[in-house]
């Protein structure tokens, strides 16, 4: 039988295989949904709701409390980032109905991205179609000349300071990307 140590020096790694790249966008995509999950509901909100009774299992999905609302703050210009985790999350949170109330924020270089990509259009108008909120910040869409644009795929653009600031201050649970 041969030992663990008399083993290792036949284990030959090319590392020059890796892509680098690659590995650090997948890094990034699972720590993006660690992070996603872990901040987004803690082990005492979900304990509070099984002993309330508002947890419930329906096939695959978990529902969550109506009284809950989720602001999804979408910043990113990355168009992996956008289809891979901001629209899978944020429709799938609305389609299950694990948050009732959801408001996508487009914030920033995400704005040009959108007004630029039409498989990412054609999700927006699906978020629309189930009832997702749709707001985008004119500061900013304004600054890329894109907030026709933007109205015209539904989104309400308008200056979004004083409104983000009421997220964050009231009955909302945050998430940026």
């Amino acid at each position: 039988m041969i030992s663990f140590l008399e083993f290792l020096p036949k284990i030959k790694v090319n590392l020059y295989k890796f892509n680098t790249y690659s590995l650090m966008k997948n890094l990034f995509f699972v720590l993006s949904i660690l992070f996603l999950f872990i901040f987004s509901i803690n082990a005492n909100q979900i304990k509070t709701m099984e002993t309330n009774g508002k947890l419930s299992m329906e096939g695959d999905s978990t529902t969550i409390a109506e009284s809950e609302k989720l602001v999804v703050i979408w910043t990113s210009g990355d168009p992996e980032v956008a289809k891979k985790m901001v629209f899978m999350y944020t429709y799938n949170a609305k389609k299950y109905g694990w948050w009732e109330d959801i408001t996508l924020v487009v914030w920033g270089p995400s704005a040009k991205l959108l007004t630029k990509d039409k498989e990412l259009q054609e999700s927006i108008i699906k978020m629309k179609e189930i009832g997702i909120n749709l707001l985008a910040s004119k500061g900013c869409s304004d600054q890329y000349d894109v907030s026709d644009d933007l109205e015209n795929l539904g989104i309400e653009v308008k200056y979004i300071g004083v409104e983000l600031t009421d997220f964050i201050k009231g009955d909302y649970h945050l998430v940026t990307f």
